[in-house]
């Protein structure tokens, strides 16, 4: 079985299977995170940079979930600009 690695469930993925989806992620991530190399030290690197890519898109969803609150708590909910954002929220 070389070139496969097995998990303890039995299941196994195939070293093309792991590089294909490394460079899933690697198209997934802004330019400015992406690296180059099929290095393990490399696909680690990868692998951070891409928890911590998640990590500030949660940052940032989180503010602006908090700057979207914070307008709708001053709108007239019955106006014609919170039914707007209701409408993009569906």
């Amino acid at each position: 079985m070389s070139g496969r690695r097995s998990s303890s469930r039995g299941n196994s993925v195939s070293e093309e299977e792991i590089n294909e989806l490394i460079s899933k992620l690697q198209s997934l991530l802004p330019a400015s995170a992406r690296r180059r190399g099929s290095s393990q030290a490399s696909t680690t690197k990868l692998l951070k940079e891409t928890c911590s890519y998640i990590k500030s898109l949660h940052r940032e969803v989180d503010d602006l979930s908090d700057r979207l609150s914070d307008l709708m708590a001053t709108m007239d909910h019955n106006s014609p600009g919170a039914e707007i954002i209701r409408s993009l929220l569906r």
